[in-house]
C-alpha cells in the first residue's frame, strides 16, 4: 500500500495552498460570541425574567441579544504531527456557508478503497464546530485508528438558524458526499480513496441526533437514484440528544432545573417550532422507526449522563420496531456527557474508540 508521503510534491503543495486559502476565507468558522436574534417566539420560556440561561451554552436576553458562553479554540486543517493524518476544509454550499473538514489517513492507495465516516459535531444545535480543537483531535484519532476517510460537517447553528436548518445543512453534505459515489465528484480525496459501500454516520450529543435523523431520511428513500449506493452501513450515536414530554427510566431528571434546561435547549434551537414529542427529538414516538436506513447501530452512553436512559430506550425501541438490523449499547461507567472530548487518554475513552473502530471495520459481531 502506498504511503501518503510518496504523493508527488506538486500535488501536496497545491493541497496546502487550498487548505490555507479556504481556512482564511471562512468567515463563518468563528461562531459569534454576541449576536442578535428575534426572541419573541421564546418569551414564555423567560417566565418574567430578563434572561433565559442555557448554561453552559448561552444566555438569551429579552432585548434580542444572544451571548454564547463557550469559547473553545479553533484550529486550521493540518498534517497531524503524531498520526500524520491529513486534513483540509471544503466549502460545500457557498450560499449558506455550509462546509466540512476532510481527513485521510497516512496510508492510502486508490486501488484499496477505505470506509467513509461522516461525523456531526455536538453542542445542543446552538454551539460547536467541526473546527474546534477537541473535534479536530478526536477525528484525527478515529481516522488514524480505523484507517478511514472522514468528513466532519460544519452546519449552521440555532437560534440564528433554527431547526430544521441544521438537518437540512447536514443532508446537503450527505448528498454532496454521495455525488462522488461514481468517482466523478469535485473532491478528489473522495473520488480516489472511498469505498461507498462502507459509509458510516456518527456524532455526539446533538450530532448523534443528526446522525440518526440522516439515517431516517435515507430510510425514507430521500437518497435515491444513482447516489443511493452511498447509504450508510451503520451509525454511531455517542451520548445522543433525545428527549420527550414525559420522563423515562430511573436516571432522567424530573421536573427540576436540569430537565428544564434540556427541554429548553430543544425549544430554543427550534424557536418553539418543533414539539418535544416530534420524532426528530423523540424517536420513541416515531411510527417509522423501523425504516432506519442502515443495518447496524452502535449507541454509546455514559453512566452519569442525564441522557443515558434515552440511549437505552432508543436501542430497545429499535429492536422492537421491526427494523431488521443489529444494535448494541456500550456504557462507560463513572463518566459524564461527551467525556471523550475532555480526556483523550482515559481508559474509557480508549475503550470507546476501540469499539467504534471495530464497529466501522466490522471486526466482530454485534
Amino acid at each position: 500500500m502506498k504511503r501518503r508521503a510518496e504523493t508527488p510534491a506538486s500535488g501536496r503543495k497545491m493541497m496546502s495552498l487550498v487548505e490555507t486559502t479556504a481556512w482564511e476565507s471562512m468567515e463563518f468558522k468563528n461562531i459569534p460570541i454576541i449576536s442578535e436574534v428575534d426572541v419573541s417566539p421564546l418569551l414564555k420560556l423567560f417566565k418574567d425574567k430578563p434572561v433565559l440561561d442555557l448554561q453552559p451554552f448561552m444566555k438569551l436576553y429579552k432585548n434580542n441579544t444572544v451571548e454564547r458562553l463557550q469559547h473553545p479554540s479553533y484550529v486550521p486543517p493540518s498534517s497531524h504531527p503524531e498520526t500524520e493524518v491529513q486534513s483540509k476544509d471544503i466549502v460545500i454550499a457557498p450560499e449558506t456557508g455550509v462546509c466540512a473538514r476532510l481527513y485521510i489517513p497516512d496510508w492510502t492507495n486508490p486501488d484499496h478503497k477505505l470506509p467513509l465516516l461522516v461525523y456531526f459535531h455536538g453542542g445542543g444545535f446552538i454551539t460547536g464546530s467541526a473546527f474546534y480543537k477537541n473535534y479536530h483531535d478526536y477525528l484525527n484519532s478515529i481516522v488514524a485508528a480505523a484507517n478511514v476517510v472522514a468528513v466532519s460537517v460544519n452546519y449552521r447553528l440555532a437560534p440564528e438558524n433554527p431547526l430544521p436548518i441544521a438537518y437540512d445543512d447536514s443532508w446537503d453534505v450527505i448528498k454532496w458526499v454521495a455525488s462522488h459515489s461514481k468517482g466523478c465528484g469535485d473532491e478528489e480525496w473522495l473520488n480516489q480513496y472511498v469505498d461507498f459501500e462502507r459509509v458510516f454516520y456518527a456524532g455526539d450529543s446533538s450530532g448523534g441526533n443528526i446522525a440518526h435523523n440522516m439515517a431516517m431520511r435515507v430510510g425514507s428513500g430521500e437518497l435515491d437514484g444513482a447516489i443511493a449506493i452511498a447509504k450508510p452501513v451503520g451509525i454511531v450515536l455517542i451520548h445522543p440528544y433525545f428527549w420527550g414530554k414525559k420522563p423515562i427510566g430511573k436516571h432522567e431528571p424530573r421536573h427540576n432545573k436540569n430537565s428544564t434546561a434540556i427541554k429548553n435547549l430543544w425549544l430554543v434551537a427550534s424557536k418553539m417550532g418543533i414539539g418535544l414529542n416530534d420524532p426528530r427529538v423523540n424517536p420513541l414516538e416515531d411510527p417509522r422507526l423501523s425504516s432506519l436506513g442502515c443495518t447496524r447501530v452502535l449507541v454509546c452512553i455514559a453512566e452519569l449522563d442525564w441522557l443515558r436512559d434515552r440511549g437505552w430506550y432508543y436501542a430497545k425501541a429499535l429492536r422492537e420496531s421491526g427494523w431488521g438490523g443489529k444494535v448494541e449499547v456500550l456504557e462507560a461507567k463513572g463518566e459524564n456527557h461527551v467525556f471523550h472530548l475532555r480526556n483523550s487518554t482515559s481508559d474509557n475513552v480508549v475503550a470507546m474508540l476501540k469499539r467504534v473502530v471495530s464497529f466501522i471495520n466490522d471486526e466482530d459481531e454485534i
